[in-house]
């Protein structure tokens, strides 16, 4: 198979030998990424690899945080992260990092290794792909008699914003981002969620458009939605509340109070 592997990190030398390499050796789609919150957060939400390398090179608390933006993604994606570093950073990584489970490979690294790991990957891949081809197979709800989370979406094409937003809501809720109207729709096509917090202005579909859609599609009319506007957009918005009666707005640079009233109030 072809895996796909996004590579990032401070040691951009390293970053690119591993990238060569995988893609001459092994065949594999390679997708290089700088190491910052913003870059980390759009790649992880647009390619969906599924092995994340992260190069380490003199880290500082920063550095290391920025990685912790991935912590969402990696999570639900089942993506393996193999950390490339030495004792030091390898340090200062662990001292830092909010990622849940990672894999230190040695600087200098050795290339069998890592193939030999991401061969085992490949394998534990396939296993599961043949396992779903089973005629039965067992289930075991961890989360029965749980209260479910409510699925939050929101659509902001500003990477910023939807860090914030999910850093401020993923405490309460399952939140999902999304930078485009066309993306929702893919998602929405997919899986349901609760509410949505939906950008007003957005380049080629805006935030009525949207709305629009929404609720001219059978199964997602019923699915409420909150504007998330500037303050220029105030007056705008207000003749687009009456006209296509969504849940209400919310001013950006929302604070988390405002953002989580606001969802109590339509979801309880």
């Amino acid at each position: 198979m072809q895996l796909k592997v996004l590579v990032t990190g401070k040691n951009r030398k390293v970053a690119n030998d591993i990238c060569e390499h995988l893609e001459a050796d092994r065949g594999y789609v390679t997708i290089k990424c700088d190491p910052n919150k913003t870059a980390l957060f759009d790649i992880m939400i647009s390619e969906l690899p599924k092995v994340v390398i992260i190069c380490l090179g003199d880290e500082s608390s920063v550095t290391v945080q920025a990685y912790n933006v991935m912590k969402s993604a990696l999570r639900q994606g089942n993506i393996t992260t193999i950390v490339v570093t030495d004792n030091e950073d390898e340090k200062m990584f662990i001292k830092y990092t909010e990622l849940e489970r990672v894999i230190f490979l040695s600087r200098p690294i050795s290339l069998f290794a890592l193939y030999e790991k991401l061969s085992e990957i490949e394998k534990t891949i396939e296993n599961t792909k043949d396992n779903n081809l089973a005629a039965f197979r067992e289930y075991v709800n961890e989360d029965a008699g749980k209260p479910r989370r409510k699925q939050i979406l929101v659509v902001d094409d500003d990477s910023e914003q939807l860090m914030h937003i999910k850093e401020q809501l993923e405490e309460f809720y399952d939140v999902t981002c999304v930078k485009s109207g066309e993306a929702a729709f893919r998602y929405l096509a997919k899986k349901r969620a609760d509410l949505i917090l939906l950008d007003y202005l957005m380049p080629i579909i805006n935030g009525p458009e949207v709305l629009r859609s929404i609720q001219d599609t059978s199964g997602w009319e019923d699915i409420p939605v909150v504007f998330l506007t500037g303050m220029t957009e105030k007056n705008k918005v207000l003749k687009t509340l009456a006209e296509l009666k969504p849940q209400g707005y919310i001013v950006k640079p929302a604070k988390k109070s405002e953002l989580v009233a606001k969802i109590i109030d339509i979801l309880g």
